[in-house]
């Protein structure tokens, strides 16, 4: 009952850029935090950045400088602004949302299908 749709992967060179958005929809109650998640092949999902209700951001060391996160709290999105894409940015990017729903409320997590983003060298 509650979907997050991703969009805005694809491929690119390196040095480039590209913005992902995703779209929180359902019976959403209260949405705490929404964030981006990516695992590359063989490697464990991480965390890419995060922001909560308040605008409070969390990235990772390793895009830190890079990649901007940003979320409309009226239209239950986020973005990821990425910028100066490197190979090792390759992955398949999940969003993620900590938000309890109308016939639960509490918090869990939901998430996406995942978006590939492909860096070339």
């Amino acid at each position: 009952q509650v979907q997050l749709v991703e969009s805005g992967g694809g491929l690119v060179q390196a040095g480039g850029s590209l913005r992902l958005s995703c779209a929180a929809s359902g019976s959403i109650f209260s949405i705490y935090a929404m964030g981006w998640y990516r695992q590359a092949p063989g490697k464990q999902r991480e965390l890419v950045a995060v922001i909560d209700s308040g605008g409070r951001t969390n990235y990772a060391d390793s895009v830190k400088g890079r990649f901007t996160i940003s979320r409309d709290n009226a239209k239950n999105t986020v973005l990821l602004q990425m910028n100066s894409l490197k190979p090792e940015d390759t992955a398949v990017y999940y969003c993620n949302a900590r938000l309890s729903t109308i016939a639960t409320m509490r918090p869990s997590d939901y998430w996406g299908k995942g978006t590939l983003v492909t860096v070339s060298s």
